[in-house]
């Protein structure tokens, strides 16, 4: 090829390697006047060589790809896979074996995984039986339940490790990093009750309401009392700004209960226990209310403020940790 118009052609071949990448297509020259070419966009070339590599980047034959799709299943290529707490389960291409989801994780309906993945041994993908959270409005009737992998079998099993598992999935989950262990029966362990959510101290204002809350797991069933220190009674007694309420739940084999004090006085100052019993034994937790006037709690809440800058104060936010 000779003249300008070949330099000209060979340039433009050599800058974006299309000519290397396809030998029989060249850049056409328009009928623009002299000096204006018309050149291929690189970008669809460079798809276009994509594609005619096999497509989805060169993929291999058992990964899947957002277009590609799938390839020919070939098990031989397929990655090795360990740890799986929950069984293995098809892969979206339906040829590599993957870990399979736990109890409670998102998965797909069906037999096919497609995002989220299929759930384990012993499992199906449903709607989510836990109650929804406490989320304002917005429209949550046009929402979509999110499904999660839901043991079918829950039933309460005892280990041999002392510990209650809430069902048979979570028993078989927890015995595959722990090969010896063994159930001792069905229903929950015998226990001395054990506080789960223990009363946490405050400080408020004269005149307002106050709650402690005490959550306890035990089997069988707690008791559960509510004391202040100093004195014998059993709370609520007679006093008739005090009162207590107690109810199942949230969990199998809790019991939540709730010290209420209406108009709060610094008479009610002091520290509060919490008793939980059963025929195996008893335990307590304790918090302490501090009831202050218009004045006192002013200052206190300045004092805190003021602890709170000193301690960010204290702490070097411009170390160089790189």
């Amino acid at each position: 090829m000779s003249g300008p118009g070949g330099v000209v052609l060979l340039s433009v071949c050599l800058s974006l390697h299309t000519c290397r990448a396809f030998p029989n297509q060249l850049p056409v020259l328009s009928t623009e006047p002299p000096g204006q070419l018309s050149l291929p966009d690189p970008l669809l070339d460079y798809d276009r060589l994509d594609e005619e590599l096999g497509g989805g980047g060169g993929r291999s034959g058992n990964q899947t790809g957002v277009a590609g799709g799938c390839g020919p299943c070939e098990p031989e290529l397929c990655p090795e896979i360990r740890g799986c707490r929950a069984g293995v389960a098809l892969d979206p291409c339906g040829c590599c074996m993957e870990c399979a989801n736990l109890e409670g994780q998102a998965c797909d309906p069906g037999d096919r995984s497609v995002f989220y993945g299929l759930c384990g041994t012993g499992m199906r993908c449903q709607a989510d039986p836990r109650p929804a959270g406490g989320g304002g409005g917005g429209g949550g009737e046009d929402e979509e339940e999110e499904e999660v992998c839901v043991c079918e079998e829950q039933e309460v099993v005892c280990g041999s490790d002392g510990v209650t598992y809430m069902s048979t999935c979570q028993f078989r989950e927890a015995a595959f990093s722990k090969p010896q262990l063994k159930t001792k029966g069905k229903g929950p362990c015998k226990t001395v009750p054990i506080i789960k959510v223990p009363p946490h101290s405050q400080v408020n204002g004269t005149g307002s309401s106050l709650v402690f809350l005490c959550e306890v797991f035990a089997f069988p069933m707690a008791l559960v009392e509510w004391k202040k220190e100093g004195r014998d009674v059993i709370l609520p007694g007679d006093d008739p700004h005090i009162s207590v309420q107690s109810r199942g739940g949230p969990l199998k084999f809790e019991l939540s209960s709730w010290l209420q004090i209406e108009g709060a006085g610094p008479e009610d100052s002091g520290t509060y226990r919490c008793i939980a019993r059963n025929n195996l034994g008893s335990v307590s937790a304790s918090a302490v209310l501090g009831v202050l006037g218009a004045e006192e709690l002013s200052s206190y809440l300045a004092n805190s403020v003021s602890d709170m800058k000193q301690l960010m104060d204290a702490t070097d936010y411009d170390q160089d940790f790189y």
